[in-house]
């Protein structure tokens, strides 16, 4: 379902992929192949949400922001399943392990890594390329090839995933 909020409409980019039982309300943008997959929910109804280029919001996650404080998601970015993600913003290529929190005012650095289940509390800096877990969130290494090489593989995956399932929903494959 996707509402306006008081003249707000959601900017949904045509190459996206919204799944079945999305909610999508106010001001939010959603870029070129990024997908929105079952039953999440992303509400720009205090602050707008800024949605990159082939970013992955895996199912049951949830998306929003506190007054004046907008959530931003940078390029091929990935949130794992039953994320929340308030006020936030997450930078480039960084990915959001499954069950994981982000708090207002936090910023993921570019190419970070957010283990699962970890909560990243306000105003936290996670610096670019590192992985951090735990509640709270800390750094315990930087990445390395390997790690990087698999955010690229989910990046990538579901992206072309996101694709198929936007022509398989237009009847255009099977």
């Amino acid at each position: 379902m996707i509402y306006p909020y008081k003249g707000k409409y959601p900017q949904i980019h045509n190459t996206a992929f919204i799944a079945d039982f999305v909610t999508i309300s106010g001001d939010v943008e959603i870029g070129p192949e990024s997908s929105v997959w079952y039953n999440t929910v992303i509400r720009g109804d205090i602050a707008p949400t800024i949605i990159g280029k082939k970013v992955s919001i895996q199912d049951n996650s949830v998306l929003h922001q506190s007054p004046n404080n907008p959530l931003i998601i940078e390029d091929e970015v990935t949130v794992g399943h039953q994320c929340i993600l308030h006020s936030c913003i997450l930078r480039q290529n960084s990915l959001v392990g499954m069950g994981s929190i982000v708090m207002d005012k936090a910023e993921i650095g570019e190419g970070a890594f957010i283990g699962a289940g970890s909560l990243v509390p306000p105003g936290k800096k996670i610096p670019p390329g590192t992985l951090a877990l735990g509640r709270p969130a800390k750094v315990i290494r930087e990445l390395n090839e390997d790690d990087i090489r698999e955010m690229q593989r989910i990046t990538k995956e579901y992206a072309e995933k996101a694709q198929y399932y936007k022509a398989v929903s237009q009847g255009n494959q099977e």
